[in-house]
């Protein structure tokens, strides 16, 4: 297999920066866009994107910045702990999925603090690529478009296409691949793997199935987010799928969650990376029948990445107050109730809807707080 054979999902090279730079100078959606979102005059921002030799550096020049920008203004810091991974090494990230944009953003620039030599190509839903300009932008971000949306004999073949070309990143490229670990995200918080994902992944590459999930160097990653400025959201689609079951978000509430995660508050964001699943594998029996072996790879990957979760005050006070009672009293203080009170009182007054059930609201948003403490403790009685 050749890199030609994957141009329908891939990245776009080096060589082809300045002629989709060009594509974009005339396009005038693209420009409005520009106009509102940065102070720069477009036409020097695209100047200075036609200079630039690879995507690590369209990274560096204008996502790095623009990210940073946003993490000083609406974060109180993040950190990223790999440090059990070589920082020239070549990993598939399986991580939970919170936000829309930045769980992969997020993991892109940290992975530049922390000292990768590369970052990582980023699987990313056609669905959310609405406009020809956006899949530009995604791609010269080292995305690699997932098609969503097909008949079952065109998703096995999507499947064994997309599982083809993640195997090439990690063993012909050298780079590195983040996927969600699941389609969708989890938007009660409770952190499950789809073992379809793990299916596709194990599609593409050579020899056996233990031998082919090994090839991918997979890393359970934990993104933790002491605030989800789309909880909100969230929680109004809890409702109006339960009063309407035929529900169907339209494309402007997709783009309004896309803008709500990338500019609330989101306080501090912890990203912690396990070791790669290779030696893990390496214990199972080589005859294992594959429904076993799924279902183990799947309880695996979850089993790491909810004993990675940080854990806030927030999450041990949405508990107390689910439950109504005072368990975990001692891990946070008065002060700390009362943030998170006022918090959840101004989020519930953001939600448009008509006859809002703000007991159920309330109830859901404090489940996607009190979800990841539940499965850290579950996972912590695993381990004894």
């Amino acid at each position: 297999m050749t890199l030609s054979d994957f141009n329908d999902i891939r990245p776009y090279n080096s060589e082809e920066i300045p002629q989709i730079i060009d594509e974009l100078t005339t396009d005038e959606a693209f420009r409005e866009s520009m106009r509102k979102t940065f102070t720069v005059p477009v036409d020097a921002m695209l100047a200075k994107g036609r200079q630039c030799g690879s995507l690590l550096e369209i990274q560096k020049t204008f996502v790095y910045p623009f990210i940073k920008g946003i993490l000083d203004q609406k974060s109180d810091g993040i950190d990223m702990q790999a440090d059990e991974l070589d920082r020239n090494g070549s990993y598939t990230f399986i991580s939970n999925h919170r936000d829309i944009v930045l769980d992969a953003a997020l993991l892109s620039e940290m992975m530049v603090d922390i000292g990768f030599n590369r970052t990582a190509e980023l699987c990313t839903g056609d669905n959310l690529l609405t406009v020809p300009w956006i899949e530009k932008i995604v791609r010269l971000n080292k995305g690699i478009v997932v098609k969503r949306g097909l008949s079952l004999r065109e998703q096995l073949v999507s499947s064994k296409h997309l599982s083809d070309y993640i195997h090439y990143v990690i063993n012909v490229k050298k780079d590195n691949v983040w996927i969600a670990q699941r389609q969708g995200r989890a938007k009660d918080s409770n952190d499950l793997t789809q073992e379809s994902i793990l299916k596709m992944l194990s599609m593409g590459g050579k020899g056996t199935l233990k031998e082919s999930i090994k090839e991918l160097n997979i890393v359970p990653l934990t993104i933790s987010y002491e605030f989800d400025p789309c909880d909100f959201l969230k929680a109004r689609e809890y409702q109006m799928r339960r009063d309407n079951p035929d529900f169907k978000k339209t494309r402007d509430e997709d783009v309004n969650s896309m803008e709500t995660g990338m500019f609330g508050y989101k306080g501090h964001i912890h990203y912690q990376a396990g070791n790669t699943i290779n030696e893990w594998v390496d214990s199972l029996p080589d005859q294992m029948p594959k429904t076993e072996f799924f279902a183990s790879l799947t309880h695996h990957v979850d089993h790491i990445i909810h004993s990675n979760y940080r854990l806030y005050a927030n999450n041990y006070i949405a508990s107390d107050m689910l439950r109504e009672e005072e368990r975990f009293a001692q891990l946070y203080t008065p002060q700390e109730k009362k943030r998170f009170e006022d918090y959840l009182h101004t989020q519930l007054g953001r939600i448009e809807m008509e006859n809002p059930d703000n007991t159920f609201l309330t109830h859901k948003m404090l489940e996607m707080y009190a979800n990841p403490l539940y499965n850290y403790m579950k996972a912590a009685d695993q381990n004894h």
